[in-house]
């Protein structure tokens, strides 16, 4: 192990060709030839289309999925709650990822096993065991789908310098929610018009959209074949597992040797924990019928206020988002889009009081919140990246820094089906929680650490840590 680990970088790749690697299925030792450098609009919209996509039918779609098969909100709550473990626990395997292949190569291979695990969804949803047995490959699906974030995020941070990270933030997190929006909103709405207008069964109309999903996923797998970079090698690359396992521990090590890093993972851990009770519980509001405190919309009403209004909302406050980031610097902006993402869940709260009987009234509602949702997510990403990120471990330490993020959806969606049940299911109850809950991040998104800056060459520098 003669690695010198202090060279792991997560510097960009010289403008040109892009570095060679071993296509999927060749010998990892043999280099193809240099492939031309392709625009970072062929690859970088696809890769995290790719990436919302799963992360929510896990997250997000599943809860719809159990719920219109009979399953009860409380066991819905507790059981794909703990599907985001695998985004937890990213930290402890990404540095193993870093001797073998390519990053391109874990992508794209975990693209089709995606393709594979949602199939088998699909096909275990007729069976008189359905829960367990598609529980299981959702869970294949989120180790996947965690492993391709990690690969991902660092084809993304070792491609592109700072500067154009920052330009294609808002695209970036516009895509990844637009992956998002496909998964709650347009298959959501499809299973809608399934059931409304064809008569299909749910367990048929579900089996269609996972098969779709399925598909959908080996159709990123074979474009990104063509067109994604390989992404800049780590020094380990080509060793054997003690060099990861060397490269495990000191990327563990350097983290906390980082200026102020225990507060940038209080500010990273909280700054979505209100948000975190509302993706689980607010398609179940929608969903429930009046008499037990919902607004009984269908799966065609839920996927098209998602689909649409959801969409175009989320799109203009992730470009917002973005824009302001780049004009006003994230250290300026921050508690701006701190704020752009909690104040909006007062919605769900005058929803709750409210309960509109008005589709267009409560679209609209939604959307403001989409809208803020997606404007102030942009703020989460770049802090992440930015503050926490760089250093020799970029690719491990940014895993590590989305892994405590993916902490926030496990604990609040666990406790979600509690705190629900300890407020009597009543959701006007349980929405003025989550008001409660969405103080802190703003609190601590001002006295957010800023420890880099930004040089004149584009490349972050340490500068003494502070506040706003």
């Amino acid at each position: 192990m003669s690695a010198d680990l202090s060279r792991i970088t997560g510097g960009g790749t010289p403008s040109g060709p892009a570095l060679a690697e071993a296509a999927p299925g060749d010998d990892p030792g043999a280099a193809a030839p240099a492939r031309p450098a392709r625009h970072p609009l062929t690859w970088v919209p696809s890769l995290y289309l790719a990436m919302g996509l799963p992360n929510v039918l896990v997250g997000a779609v599943a809860a719809i999925l159990y719920k219109n098969l009979g399953v009860s909100n409380e066991d819905i709550a507790l059981y794909t709650s703990q599907m985001y473990l695998p985004w937890v626990l990213k930290p402890l395997w990404s540095p193993l990822l870093e001797p073998y292949r390519t990053k391109r190569w874990w992508v794209i291979t975990m693209q089709f096993l995606m393709m594979a695990s949602l199939g088998a969804v699909a096909f275990c949803l007729p069976l008189d065991g359905f829960f367990r047995a598609s529980l299981a490959f959702f869970w294949i699906t989120g180790f996947a789908s965690a492993t391709q974030d990690i690969v991902a995020d660092g084809v993304f941070m070792t491609t592109m310098p700072p500067r154009e990270q920052a330009s294609y933030a808002g695209l970036q997190g516009m895509c990844w929610n637009l992956g998002a929006v496909v998964a709650s909103g347009l298959l959501v709405s499809l299973t809608g018009w399934l059931h409304a207008s064809l008569h299909w069964t749910w367990v048929q109309c579900w089996m269609a959209v996972m098969l779709g999903a399925a598909a959908m996923m080996g159709g990123f797998g074979l474009w990104h074949l063509r067109v994604l970079p390989p992404g800049a090698p780590a020094a380990v690359h080509g060793q054997d597992l003690g060099s990861a396992m060397l490269s495990l521990r000191q990327s563990w090590a350097t983290l906390f040797q980082k200026p102020s890093i225990w507060m940038m993972l209080a500010v990273v851990f909280f700054y979505r924990f209100g948000e975190g009770f509302i993706e689980k519980f607010g398609p179940l509001f929608l969903l429930d019928p009046r008499s037990a405190g919902g607004l009984g919309l269908d799966n065609g009403a839920l996927g098209h206020i998602y689909g649409t209004a959801g969409t175009v909302a989320f799109i203009a406050g992730a470009f917002l988002g973005g824009f302001i980031a780049a004009k006003m610097t994230l250290r300026r902006s921050f508690l701006l889009l701190a704020i752009s993402l909690n104040l909006p869940h007062l919605t769900y709260y005058y929803l709750s009081h409210a309960m509109p009987t008005d589709l267009w009234w409560i679209g609209a509602v939604v959307a403001i919140e989409k809208f803020g949702f997606g404007m102030g997510s942009v703020g989460h990403m770049l802090y992440m990246m930015q503050q926490i990120a760089p250093g020799p471990f970029k690719m491990t330490h940014y895993a590590m820094a989305t892994g405590v993020m993916a902490m926030t959806k496990w604990a609040t969606g666990s406790v979600s089906g509690w705190l629900f049940a300890g407020v009597g299911q009543h959701y006007a109850s349980f929405f003025g929680w989550v008001l409660v809950f969405s103080i802190p991040p703003i609190v601590l998104a001002w006295f957010a650490p800023f420890p880099i800056r930004a040089g004149h060459d584009g490349e972050a520098e340490a500068t003494p840590g502070g506040g706003h």
